[in-house]
């Protein structure tokens, strides 16, 4: 199985053409994309009606799906409030991810910026915890959870909190967010080495089964010190922020892993998510 390449939600040039994410399926697989991470960053509002929709044109055009889950979930809230809502935007995601027939939902951590990261972390844990107990209560133990690494410094989830987070369950996959892992590093990523101290990590901590598939946001994205993440570029960005995407593929493809990447460029998310798609493609053929 090789790896999939797809955008989060509609580019700018599909927003030109089409007026509904049910076009998508089609307008990807003619691109030359396999994958489609459905957006509800600000609130899960999914109808019957696009699921179905959704659903039956991501199956005809080969397009598997990832739903990234609502942006104010803060696991490690200090208001036990705001961590119980937090669990039911987790469930309203894992509804929505089923009834399209998503198989992965992306979650973000939360801030620890009132606490102690390990305070926040602890947090997290039992609320990650909890979310799952009752996911599988719910009906949804196939929707695999993927928290996020992220790129602001006051941010719940550098490398290390979200390898614990996914440690909770052994269904839990990360999703490696090059892009804020270089931004809170603060341009940290240069080299191939680089990029492969960070699936060795994964590796060490989940071990090569999960390695083998884990899930991933790719983007350029400007950072201020010591802030961390400021906004999403493109890759033809002259600004000169990275992380660049070669060296990644490159590994990906000699350790033969199949993970998703989701690319998050600036309005050019599908148009980038296939120059990454080539890059991983010609380094597979060079290690046949």
């Amino acid at each position: 199985m090789n790896a999939r390449f797809g955008p989060a939600g509609g580019s700018e040039a599909f927003a030109e053409k089409h007026k509904s994410t049910i076009d998508a399926p089609e307008y990807l697989n003619k691109m030359g994309l396999d994958h489609y991470e459905y957006q509800c960053g600000r609130g899960v509002r999914v109808s019957d009606r696009i699921a179905q929709a959704m659903r039956a044109k991501a199956k005809k055009f080969n397009i598997t799906m990832s739903l990234h889950a609502p942006y104010f979930i803060s696991l490690s809230s200090v208001e036990e409030q705001k961590r119980d809502n937090s669990i039911d935007y987790i469930l309203q995601s894992c509804d929505a991810a089923k009834r399209l027939g998503a198989d992965r939902i992306v979650i973000h951590s939360g801030s620890c910026s009132k606490i102690s990261r390990s305070d926040a972390l602890e947090l997290a844990k039992d609320t990650l915890k909890r979310a799952r107990a009752q996911a599988v209560e719910q009906g949804f133990e196939d929707i695999i959870f993927c928290p996020e690494t992220m790129g602001k410094v006051n941010q719940l989830g550098n490398l290390d909190e979200v390898l614990e987070l996914c440690a909770l369950d052994d269904s839990f996959l990360p999703c490696i967010d090059f892009g804020h892992l270089n931004a809170r590093e603060f341009g940290a990523i240069k080299t191939k080495e680089d990029h492969e101290k960070i699936l060795d990590k994964i590796e060490n901590k989940l071990g090569a089964d999960r390695l083998k598939i884990f899930h991933s946001h790719f983007s350029k994205i400007m950072f201020t010190v010591p802030g961390g993440e400021k906004k999403h570029l493109t890759f033809d960005d002259p600004q000169g922020f990275g992380p660049d995407y070669e060296p990644l593929m490159e590994l990906v493809a000699k350790k033969q892993l199949s993970p998703i990447f989701i690319c998050e460029s600036a309005g050019t998310q599908d148009i980038d998510a296939l120059k990454m798609k080539r890059s991983y493609l010609a380094a597979l053929e060079k290690e046949v």
